[in-house]
């Protein structure tokens, strides 16, 4: 009997459990159901002054118009709200310091990093200085945003997880994820200048000119076919850390490439003039390279509103959930895109100190005393951490290995973040694009585009400083307060911008890489220009269009991963695997015969010899570096021999080619036992764990690992918020930029005026929610390649917005 009523008490026991089960999984069910952005009906709004409607097509891509621009502006934030709040929260958390108030004590260190910057303050101060026609739009997204937040029937299902509701969006919220984009694109420079300050301490200025140089013959600039440089003469000796072993106590590096997961935060932009196109328009086409994560980055949308002039104006291109605009695209008349410029931003100027001056530094301007500002994270689940920040006239006080730094960033100062990207919606040509761009608040960027008279051009747009003198390399290391590079006398005059209209080529494209060979280059300086192969491939791909070409063509050259730069890195290594080499040594011979059979001149996914070959160079990198990234790793994390100069990989070239006795690592005999044992250290990173050489193919090792932000805090449905295991091809010093989690952030191939014929490819949909059918949409596009329209489609849901 016992024993019965114990079997009726599990059942019942059981059924219960079942049936909690079953709830939370329905009740989970349920808000996630309810979190899903609105797609029809007819919605009141506060403040409408006439109507505005969001038209979404098959894939979720809206056309938002209105009758006015601020009817559209309070419509675009309501749909960003309702797909991408949480992306949005991210954003400006991340530009404020202030994601340990989601994420607890595992966010601090990145909070303590950004807080130092202050930029919430400084965003504050941004929205009170802006002019009142764009304090009102601002306003209107804001209200359109919380209306949005506040439509849903529950907060996104990301709040779920982190256990907290979202927290209204502010004016100067939409300031801050303007910030967030200056971590991102300028956010090592700090870290560049601390580690090209010990390359000056311990090299010759020989050495460093060697090691370091300002340009290479893969330079593609605007203004010439290549920078007049003679090969950089190697000096009779290197440093005196070149190639030795690293210390006892260094810290331990990767066994293969420390630098092979790092890649430039860059992107691709480039036109071709009416002159050369099918149409007579100009072709403009962009790629931004960043993280490449979900939700994608940018969101696509097609904005309408009236122009002033009895007619229309359509802006189509992508947003950035945050802010109002279209950030790339075309408006009709012009079309544009951004390539990160990688000018000299940032200065790190030592501080003076004096005992009899207690609390005092001395900058460029004087004795002064830091104003000290205690800034305070919020924690979640701990007490909150106070953080003093010290500020001189020069911007916060850093503290490196003994010294006292103001880091001099144009971020700090006003006029760094404004609304004046939204003037492009209105530039009826390329003169006038050319005009507002260097009048942008946002991080400095190369500026390429277009018109639909044919015009194609390039600038700067963001501020550039005006030095007191030009800078040049010595402004690229840490300055003293009485070096007059240092000083910034205010922002420099758009007129003084460098610019190139209407080149003889009939094309312009810029790639990261240094802009100018002659008059302007100074006025931009180097904040890390990438060597110059992806500028160089892309312009020669450009020529190679012929005198007449399509918008079809000028996208396909964004798909180009062909190996043109590494494919002499190849050849190194298969004259150094020689028959002496590999007699006798199966690993050897089984590498070499893959360097020459699995090898097609690109980086394909089934490759196996562009993998070896691409870890070659890298290996190269460790064993000649390796000390000296550990002394680097002491200063900051994020320091390399890579920082100082990306240029690395054409000095090594050059000593690998030339091979100086007075260089070669005393640790072997010569140059060819020096590559042999960067291969061998290759070929023993890809067979571990008892993996046939054969199967490291380069789509093994570049699998797109991108996820949501929370797919780790989901047992097993996490896997819901990643991305397919995709084997991506193409790499760095391609046009096809391809990383696990970085690479091509958008694909964009238009001509102003012809906007039917543009493509437009993103790695992610349009929405945040994994239960939305656009979460991965027009990712299989991106991943092939496959061309995606720019305009979109018939609308299949309306929702309308009226007073």
């Amino acid at each position: 009997m016992q024993k019965n009523r114990l079997l009726v008490w599990s059942r019942r026991v059981l059924l219960i459990v079942v049936g909690l089960v079953l709830l939370a999984v329905a009740g989970g069910w349920l808000y996630l159901r309810g979190s899903l952005a609105q797609l029809d009906g007819l919605r009141h709004a506060v403040g409408m002054q006439t109507t505005a409607s969001v038209a979404r097509d098959a894939h979720g891509i809206p056309l938002i118009s209105g009758g006015t621009r601020g009817d559209v502006a309070y419509a675009t934030g309501y749909v960003h709200a309702q797909e991408r709040f949480f992306q949005m929260d991210l954003l400006r958390r991340v530009a404020a310091g202030e994601l340990a108030e989601l994420f607890g004590e595992r966010a601090l260190p990145v909070d303590k990093a950004h807080r130092f910057h202050r930029f919430r303050a400084r965003a504050q101060l941004a929205v009170q200085a802006m002019p009142a026609a764009d304090r009102a739009l601002l306003d209107r997204y804001v209200a359109g945003v919380n209306d949005g937040l506040h439509g849903l029937r529950f907060s996104p299902f990301e709040y779920a997880l982190v256990g907290m509701s979202p927290r209204d969006w502010e004016p100067a919220d939409t300031m801050l994820v303007i910030w967030a984009m200056y971590f991102d694109l300028q956010g090592n420079q700090e870290a560049r200048e601390l580690a090209r300050g010990w390359f000056r301490d311990h090299a010759s200025e020989e050495q460093r000119a060697f090691l370091a140089p300002t340009s290479t013959p893969w330079d593609a600039p605007l203004d010439a076919q290549n920078i007049a440089a003679a090969e950089m003469a190697i000096p009779a000796a290197p440093p005196a850390w070149w190639g030795k072993p690293k210390a006892a106590d260094a810290p331990v590096v990767a066994k293969v490439a420390q630098a092979e997961f790092l890649n430039t935060i860059g992107s691709n932009n480039w036109a071709v003039s009416g002159a050369r196109s099918d149409t007579g328009a100009a072709i403009v086409a962009d790629d931004m390279h960043l993280g490449i994560q979900l939700p994608a980055i940018w969101y696509r949308a097609a904005l309408q509103f009236p122009d002033g002039q009895g007619g229309q104006r359509r802006m189509v291109g992508v947003t950035l959930p945050g802010a109002p605009f279209i950030v790339v695209g075309s408006n009709g008349h012009v079309a544009w895109g951004f390539t990160n410029s990688y000018g000299d931003y940032v200065d790190l100027i030592a501080l003076d100190s004096d005992p009899s001056k207690p609390g005092q530094v001395r900058t460029q301007a004087g004795w002064e005393t830091p104003a000290v500002n205690e800034e305070t994270i919020l924690v979640k689940g701990a007490p909150a951490v106070k953080l003093a920040v010290r500020e001189t006239s020069l911007g916060p006080i850093r503290e490196s290995q003994g010294h006292s730094y103001a880091v001099h960033w144009t971020a700090h100062l006003p006029g760094a973040v404004n609304f004046n990207l939204g003037k492009l919606e209105s530039a009826d040509t390329l003169e006038q694009a050319l005009a507002i761009a260097p009048t942008m608040g946002v991080p400095a960027q190369n500026f390429v585009g277009g018109d639909d008279k044919g015009n194609i051009g390039w600038t700067i747009a963001g501020p550039l400083p005006r030095r007191a003198v030009t800078g040049g390399v010595a402004a690229t290391y840490p300055l003293s307060a009485d070096d007059a590079a240092g000083v910034w006398q205010g922002w420099l005059a758009p007129a003084d911008y460098p610019k190139v209209v209407n080149p003889g080529t009939g094309h312009v494209a810029t790639a990261n890489s240094r802009q100018l060979a002659g008059d302007g280059a100074q006025i931009i300086g180097d904040g890390g220009f990438d060597l110059g192969a992806r500028t160089h491939q892309v312009r020669d791909d450009l020529a190679a269009l012929g005198a007449k070409t399509d918008v079809k063509k000028v996208y396909a050259i964004g798909l180009d991963n062909r190996a043109l730069f590494l494919s002499a890195w190849r050849e190194r290594a298969l004259a150094a695997l020689d028959a002496k080499a590999v007699a006798g040594n199966a690993q050897r011979a089984e590498a070499l015969a893959l360097l020459k059979d699995s090898w097609d001149g690109k980086a394909s996914v089934d490759s196996v010899g562009y993998r070896i070959t691409r870890g070659f160079m890298y290996a190269v990198y460790d064993i000649v570096y390796e000390n000296a990234n550990a002394e680097l790793a002491k200063i900051d994390p994020k320091s390399t021999m890579a920082s100082v100069s990306a240029r690395w990989p054409v000095v090594l070239a050059q000593l690998l080619d030339q091979q100086p006795a007075g260089w070669l690592p005393p640790q072997y005999a010569d140059w060819q036992a020096l590559q042999l044992a960067a291969l061998d250290r290759v070929v023993a990173d890809l067979t571990k764990d008892g993996q046939p050489l054969k199967a490291a193919t380069w789509g093994q090792r570049n699998t797109a690992t991108s996820a949501h932000p929370m797919a780790a805090s989901i047992p097993l449905l996490g896997k819901y918020l990643r991305v397919p295991a995709d084997q991506l091809p193409g790499d760095q010093h391609m046009p096809r930029v391809a990383g696990p989690n970085f690479g091509q952030s958008e694909r964009l191939s238009v001509s102003p005026g012809h906007e039917e014929q543009g493509i437009l490819n993103l790695p992610g949909g349009q929405s945040a929610h994994p239960l939305s059918p656009w979460f991965l949409d027009g990712r299989i596009d991106w991943l092939t390649g496959r061309e995606s329209p720019l305009l979109p489609g018939p609308a299949a849901y309306t929702l309308t917005f009226v007073k």
